[in-house]
C-alpha cells in the first residue's frame, strides 16, 4: 500500500474480532516502529504487552467478580480488548529532553499504528486518568520516574469507523517570508 493511501485509510478501532494477535508480529512491528527521531538518542521507551488470560490484570482494576466494587461494564469492555501495550518512557529530569522524547514515543504509536494497519490489525491510543493511578502502575510494573505514554488496543477489527473529516494543512499555514 502507499504511505499516503495508508495514513488516509487507517482508523482507530474500538471494536475488535475475538481473535488472538500474534505476539511474534507485533514484536516484529515494534522493531520498525523505533526507528523514529530521537534527538539525543535517549530511546527511552519500552514496552509492555499485556494478552490473552494477562488482561484480567487491566479488567479487574475496577474490582474483580464478587466485589463490591466490580465494574462489569469495564471488565468486559477490556476482556473484549485482544492486547494492550503500555509504551512506558523513563521521564528524563531536563524538562526540554523529557518532552523530546515524548515526542519521539508518540511518533513511535504512530509507526506502530501505521505497520498495524498494513498487517491488517487495527489499534486505538487510550490514555484514561487511571493509567496515573498506583495499581494500574503495579499491575504493568511501571516504575516509579516512568511515564505511560499511552496504553494500545490492539486487535482485528471488528468495525471500521467512517474517516472524519481533517482540516486542510492549508487553511492552517502562517508563512513568514520576509525580514
Amino acid at each position: 500500500m502507499e504511505l499516503t493511501q495508508l495514513i488516509k485509510e487507517r482508523r482507530s478501532i474500538q471494536i475488535f474480532e475475538e481473535r488472538e494477535v500474534s505476539l511474534d508480529l507485533v514484536k516484529e512491528l515494534l522493531d520498525t516502529a523505533v526507528w523514529v527521531p530521537n534527538h539525543r538518542m535517549t530511546q527511552p521507551w519500552r514496552f509492555v504487552i499485556v494478552h490473552g488470560e494477562a488482561r484480567k490484570r487491566i479488567a479487574e482494576l475496577k474490582g474483580k467478580p464478587g466485589d463490591a466494587s466490580f465494574n462489569v461494564n469495564y471488565y468486559n469492555k477490556m476482556m473484549d480488548v485482544p492486547m494492550f501495550i503500555a509504551v512506558v518512557i523513563k521521564e528524563n529530569p531536563v524538562i526540554g529532553i523529557r518532552e523530546e522524547d515524548y515526542s519521539s514515543a508518540s511518533c513511535i504509536i504512530q509507526n506502530l499504528s501505521l505497520l498495524a494497519w498494513e498487517q491488517g490489525l487495527g489499534m486505538i491510543w487510550k490514555s484514561y486518568g487511571h493509567m496515573h493511578e498506583a495499581a494500574y502502575r503495579d499491575a504493568l510494573g511501571i516504575q516509579p520516574g516512568e511515564r505511560v505514554v499511552g496504553s494500545l488496543h490492539v486487535g482485528y477489527a471488528s468495525q471500521v469507523p467512517n474517516a472524519q473529516p481533517r482540516i486542510p494543512a492549508t487553511d492552517l499555514i502562517t508563512v513568514i517570508d520576509q525580514a
